[in-house]
């Protein structure tokens, strides 16, 4: 019997603090499209309001050079942990995932800066449909492009 439950997880230290990163996932995710813009799009509200468990979004991004979309509803705001659950409930990942979650939460990790660690846990639909690892990939490269938008917004020091 092949397994088609699976869960993804991976890390990546970034010089933005932990709260902003939370932040912008969990209350402004339609602000990621400035930071991301190869990648991310546009991020419509669809139903409920910003910061609210309970609304859904829909990404529109590039993913391996094509265009997609992702409907999802946040499921969890975690305010103390600085985790943000989102349920993929429509889009491009439906075709491949009965069921498809991801988790996204910053650890505080020095002076701001912070660890972002990625899960995702999902059921595909058949035991053709391989690991999202190139999504997983493109999260973490998101997360980098955020900390570069954030790097390059700061004042800098005056030599």
């Amino acid at each position: 019997m092949t397994v088609l439950f699976g869960k993804m997880e991976a890390e990546v230290e970034i010089k933005v603090s932990a709260e902003t990163f939370h932040d912008i996932f969990s209350c402004r995710p339609h602000h990621i499209s400035n930071m991301s813009p190869a990648k991310i799009q546009n991020v419509d509200l669809h139903e409920g309001e910003w910061g609210k468990p309970g609304t859904v979004i829909c990404w529109s991004y590039v993913h391996d050079g094509v265009a997609k979309t992702a409907k999802e509803v946040i499921e969890a705001i975690d305010d103390e942990k600085l985790s943000t659950t989102f349920k993929v409930i429509e889009g491009d990942i439906t075709t491949e995932y009965k069921n498809f979650i991801i988790i996204v939460q910053a650890t505080p990790k020095g002076e701001g800066s912070c660890l972002v660690h990625w899960t995702f846990e999902y059921e595909k639909l058949n035991e053709n449909v391989p690991d999202p690892q190139t999504l997983l990939e493109f999260c973490i490269h998101c997360s980098k492009e955020i900390e570069d938008h954030h790097l390059t917004q700061l004042p800098t020091a005056q030599a």
